[in-house]
């Protein structure tokens, strides 16, 4: 386990708080040109995700693993880094019908921090490891998110979850963090930032894709979407409703109005409804055939 006081050494070695050579004259350019600056140095983010792609891949299998087997999925961050890992936590339940719970996301703070900065939380290791040992399960996953790497209160949550026999994963900005508590890194290498230490410029943008891509792809690979459809979207709102009922009919083979039907028959059930039209089998035979397959559609339908 790293002392804390080894931790806040390390800051002023940070990747995340070195001199961008390319952005040193932003001050002194045409508002045009701060633009184009921020712009070109955007550009590197993309390339820099790829090439983490393999530790991207280890972490969606995690994820995937263990929502399959029951387990939860908790990210853990401070400022930007727990503010995305909320987004995260909220956005996946009404995409992929997963129950609210199973991913949750824990903010240094608490939850005012999500609107108002709090940026003395992020200091106090303690917190995030009494945060995550509340909760925290053999099986779970824990994702620490920290552009720094360094976070104390990330750290901490990570070294309960590996207490506890979770799988740890640290996403972060800095490819020199190499943290024990941590069974798999994700280091995304942006450089400096154009604005030295905003991490919520390329470190946060990487971040999100980063995450975008873990999320996902374990959704998919845990029977989730079938093709490229969200094949477990809640019709909470009306365009999810919308969205649903064209699936439906799409992945269905059947009319709209047809799909309509299917779903009322089902409470809005997307699988349930597909699974009815296309092998022509009433709701529970449908359902008995989900339940066999593990959600997956593809080993029902083709």
């Amino acid at each position: 386990m790293q002392n804390k006081d080894d931790i806040f050494s390390k800051y002023a070695k940070l990747p995340t708080e070195q001199v961008n050579p390319r952005t040193v004259d932003i001050d002194r350019v045409p508002l045009k040109k701060v633009l184009e600056i921020l712009n070109n140095e955007d550009r590197l983010v993309p390339d820099a995700v790829a090439k983490a792609i393999p530790d991207i891949e280890k972490a969606a299998e995690a994820v995937s693993e263990t929502y399959l087997s029951g387990g939860r999925i908790f990210f853990i961050g401070a400022g930007t880094s727990g503010r995305l890992g909320v987004l995260e936590a909220a956005e996946i339940p009404p995409t992929y019908g997963v129950d609210p719970g199973v991913f949750t996301a824990i903010m240094a703070g608490g939850h005012e921090a999500v609107f108002l900065s709090k940026e003395g939380a992020e200091d106090v290791f303690e917190d995030g490891e009494k945060e995550i040992a509340r909760e925290i399960k053999k099986g779970d996953t824990v994702i620490g998110i920290a552009a720094s790497g360094v976070t104390p209160y990330v750290q901490g949550g990570l070294a309960a979850g590996k207490k506890a026999g979770a799988t740890t994963v640290l996403l972060t900005c800095n490819k020199n963090e190499k943290t024990e508590e941590a069974v798999i890194i994700i280091a995304v290498d942006v450089g400096p930032e154009p604005i030295s230490g905003s991490t919520r410029m390329k470190s946060g943008t990487a971040t999100k894709l980063a995450l975008n891509m873990l999320s996902t792809s374990a959704m998919v690979i845990s029977g989730k979407v079938y093709h490229n459809r969200m094949v477990d979207v809640k019709t909470t709102s009306k365009k999810l409703e919308l969205r649903a009922e064209r699936i439906t009919s799409s992945v269905g083979e059947v009319s709209l109005k047809e799909a309509k039907k299917l779903l009322a028959e089902t409470n809005n059930d997307v699988k349930t409804a597909i699974v009815m039209a296309r092998l022509k089998i009433n709701k529970r035979e449908a359902e008995k055939k989900i339940k066999e397959n593990r959600g997956f559609l593809k080993m029902i339908l083709g």
